[in-house]
């Protein structure tokens, strides 16, 4: 009781002497925060307008094209289902489908099987590392260029490196690019040397997985194989479906190499006897050189749902294979 004078003192002083600090009302908290968000959407304002005006008009202005007969020069008109239904019965069409397919199942496999060996060689401590990195790493910035290309397909043409290189092991095969049967073979051949973008995903997996495992693993008997089998692609199985779903994607959206060793331009843009009709080669025929925008814009959407399907599956087949850290699928 006698102390409580003192207490009484020592509250009063502990009180700023300007006074009590006032709490924003809520009317200035809210105009705070319109000041904020304008200010965020002005930042923003170039990629919205640049999203609105380059990927989501076009898209809704396709969409609404694939139900026309539509030739770039007079106004569409509406015609339904009549291109869907056009697209379906069109043997060539068909023909770029089971060519996408193909090179999709065929290149795609390869080319991560490529660039998982590639990483597991570079994980290992070595000199020169970092060059050996770089060179692996550089045909992916350059191989989807149309110099690239170009280049490619002069290497596979008749007389060329690979014909003469199979003539040394008494192969008479030809230029790949003037045989529709192999054509498709280089473009597969290109993608695969294209491996440096997923070889630097694994190869940063891999420097994800414990050392203790592999340890263990010796201290247990277990071979090489057995380790990878048991704990290397366990361990990077969710970078391992991030390439697959990358690569696959990429894959159905193969243009520029096919167009341009294909031919380029004329009766044979797409190859020898249709060798590298690929799903979008076909679309750019139909919508640039055959002027039929309306069909080109339906078989767009297909590719679209197509590429959607597939990822969805991808997706729903990641539980059954993909082992996440936290012990979860």
């Amino acid at each position: 009781m006698t102390h409580a004078p003192a207490m009484e003192g020592l509250a009063e002083d502990s009180e700023p002497r300007h006074g009590p600090v006032k709490s924003p009302r809520p009317a200035e908290l809210k105009r705070r925060g319109r000041r904020e968000n304008l200010a965020g959407y002005l930042f923003m304002s170039p990629w919205i307008a640049g999203f609105l005006l380059l990927t989501a008009g076009p898209m809704v202005a396709s969409l609404y094209f694939a139900f026309t007969d539509y030739n770039l020069f007079d106004a569409p008109q509406w015609i339904g289902l009549d291109n869907f239904s056009e697209m379906f019965g069109d043997p060539r069409w068909r023909h770029s489908v089971q060519v996408t397919l193909w090179y999709v199942v065929v290149g795609t496999p390869i080319k991560l099987i490529a660039a998982l060996g590639v990483a597991l060689l570079l994980a290992q401590k070595r000199r020169g590392q970092a060059f050996y990195r770089a060179a692996f790493y550089a045909p992916s910035l350059i191989g989807a260029s149309v110099s690239v290309a170009i280049v490619w397909k002069a290497i596979f043409s008749d007389d060329a490196v690979v014909d003469r290189t199979q003539r040394l092991f008494g192969i008479d095969a030809g230029g790949w690019t003037g045989d529709p049967d192999l054509i498709i073979y280089s473009l597969v051949a290109l993608t695969v040397w294209q491996f440096g973008a997923p070889m630097v995903i694994f190869l940063a997996g891999l420097k994800q997985v414990p050392r203790e495992l592999y340890e263990a693993a010796d201290v247990d008997g277990a071979g090489k194989l057995r380790q990878f089998w048991n704990i290397t692609l366990p361990m990077i199985s969710p970078v391992l479906f991030f390439n697959v779903l990358l690569e696959t994607i990429h894959s159905f959206q193969i243009f520029s190499s096919a167009y341009i060793v294909g031919g380029g331009a004329g009766g044979n843009a797409c190859g020898p006897a249709d060798g590298t009709m690929v799903y979008t080669c076909y679309l750019y025929v139909q919508g640039f050189e055959n002027s039929r925008m309306g069909l080109a814009s339906a078989m767009a959407w297909m590719l679209l749902v197509a590429v959607a399907l597939v990822t969805a599956v991808l997706f729903w087949s990641q539980k059954r294979w993909v082992h996440y850290e936290e012990g979860g699928r």
